[in-house]
């Protein structure tokens, strides 16, 4: 009697998995159909129903990962292969699913085992073969991206991911370091997407918020970047570029802030001192250091020491060509050392980025001053200042006159007297224009003289000086010995 009854359930039990089978069987055909279709949702569905029915089938696990890596879910796909070449380990499909699942999520060592093992079952296999070739093509990209950032060729990096990525369009870890690397070379939009997309699909992936922190660094967003880092350093306590990032720009902040206390405090020593502090924190934050090289240059500005400004000007410029407060720091600093020509460069520099009424005006100023500086220096043929009173002028060119009046050196070589005499006619030739108040007021603002029907070619030095000492007869010179001359007045 005990026999017939486990006879009954045995044919009850088997008569159930038959039909759970043949149930299956159907799910699977559906999901095919649906998987044909490209409704990878509706396929996975129907895969499901068929693995829930006959949870020991191979083949399920295998249709199921090839629709969960359609819908990009590798790593959900991966576990289905697994399962799939445990339950049948000589399912070659399984293996090659396996094997592309961890190729997609960039393990290519382990993409490779999985398809050798496809290959042992089936050493004919091409998509085996191919799919081989990729995986020891991604290993080798790694291996050159590692040495490359090491000599911070990060252009090369960011090939060698490009490429990785080809074959494994998952891998976070190939995203993010080409996201750092594109932040290291100043691409920070696109640097700031790859992380973005990441922290979409995982907001607690400590790399990617690093890389947002990185970006935000080096675009001088200082405050908002140590957010990042801290939240990083939340999520990976141990993250050594974080905590390192975290530390400079907490030490970079404070001391540009005490910089710029300091100057506005006038105590341009310390904040000369700070911000040079300041700039031996990372070299490799540009935007930064643009800034702390200008406001270095401005406390040089102050503290006269122009050609220190410039310099550090210069070498703001060099970090950032954009910053425009550099420009015109280093262009008035031209212009205070009479450097004009460097000075309208300058100007003409800024004004093609920003075309500002202001700059416009600056750039027409340092052009009238260059041109100025291609004349004759009159004040500086006389010896004055440009502020020198009348009286000033006149005591300026008796005595410039009288020293080189063509009469005082009549016993020089000719080659002297050639020299004193045009001396001596520039003398003159200052005195008219600076002692007439309206050719003063023309030369002073850079216009033409020649407009005004001056043609400085066609006076008589010797008629200026006449009239100066009193016309005609006014005095003469006179030897009273060797080298030593006396004033004859009639």
């Amino acid at each position: 009697m005990l026999v017939g009854l486990a006879r009954a359930v045995m044919e009850k039990t088997g008569k159930e998995d038959r039909l759970n089978k043949r149930e299956a069987e159907s799910f699977k055909e559906q999901g095919n159909a649906y998987y044909a279709k490209k409704d990878y949702n509706e396929a996975y569905n129907y895969y499901t129903k068929a693995i829930d029915m006959c949870p020991k089938n191979a083949s399920y696990y295998g249709n199921r990962a090839a629709t969960l890596m359609m819908l990009g879910k590798f790593r959900e796909a991966l576990g289905d292969a697994q399962q799939s070449v445990r339950l049948d380990d000589s399912f070659v499909r399984g293996h090659l699913r396996e094997g592309k699942c961890h190729l997609s999520l960039g393990n290519a060592m382990a993409a490779c085992r999985s398809f050798q093992r496809a290959l042992e079952l089936d050493h004919k296999n091409a998509q085996a073969q191919q799919e081989f070739k990729n995986a020891n093509a991604v290993i080798e990209y790694e291996k050159i991206a590692e040495t490359d950032f090491e000599k911070r060729d990060f252009r090369k990096v960011v090939f060698c991911m490009d490429r990785a990525l080809e074959y494994a369009p998952a891998c976070h870890r190939f995203k993010i370091l080409k996201a750092e690397c594109l932040a290291m070379l100043g691409r920070y939009p696109e640097a700031q997407s790859v992380a973005s997309d990441i922290l979409r699909m995982d907001s607690t992936n400590a790399d990617a918020l690093y890389v947002r922190g990185l970006c935000l660094y080096y675009e001088d967003c200082i405050e908002k970047a140590v957010q990042f880092f801290v939240q990083a350093l939340r999520m990976a306590p141990d993250h050594e570029k974080a905590c390192v990032a975290c530390r400079n720009a907490k030490a970079l902040k404070a001391k540009k802030e005490d910089g710029n206390k300091a100057f506005k405090e006038g105590n341009y020593k310390l904040a000369y001192e700070l911000y040079t502090e300041a700039l031996g924190i990372d070299p490799n934050n540009i935007k930064t250091n643009a800034k702390l090289y200008c406001n270095r240059g401005t406390v040089n500005s102050k503290l006269r020491k122009l050609d220190d400004a410039i310099e550090d000007c210069t070498n703001a410029v060099k970090l950032d060509d954009t910053y425009i407060k550099a420009y015109l720091r280093r262009a008035q600093c031209y212009l205070d050392t009479e450097q004009y020509e460097e000075a309208v460069r300058d100007y003409e520099k800024v004004y093609q980025t920003e075309k500002t009424k202001e700059h416009k005006q600056l750039l027409k100023n340092a052009q009238l001053e260059l041109k100025k500086s291609k004349r004759k220096d009159y004040y500086k043929i006389l010896g004055v200042d440009k502020n020198a009173s009348e009286d000033e002028i006149k005591k300026a060119y008796r005595k410039r006159a009288l020293m080189h009046h063509p009469d005082r050196h009549s016993g020089a070589s000719a080659e002297v007297q050639k020299e004193e005499e045009k001396k001596f006619k520039e003398v003159g030739e200052a005195f008219t224009i600076l002692s007439d108040p309206k050719k003063k007021t023309r030369y002073d603002s850079g216009q033409d003289l020649d407009e005004e029907g001056m043609n400085m070619g066609d006076f008589d030095a010797n008629n200026i000086f006449k009239a100066f000492f009193g016309g005609p007869g006014g005095f003469s010179f006179e030897a009273s010995g060797p080298g030593n001359f006396f004033f004859q007045f009639g």
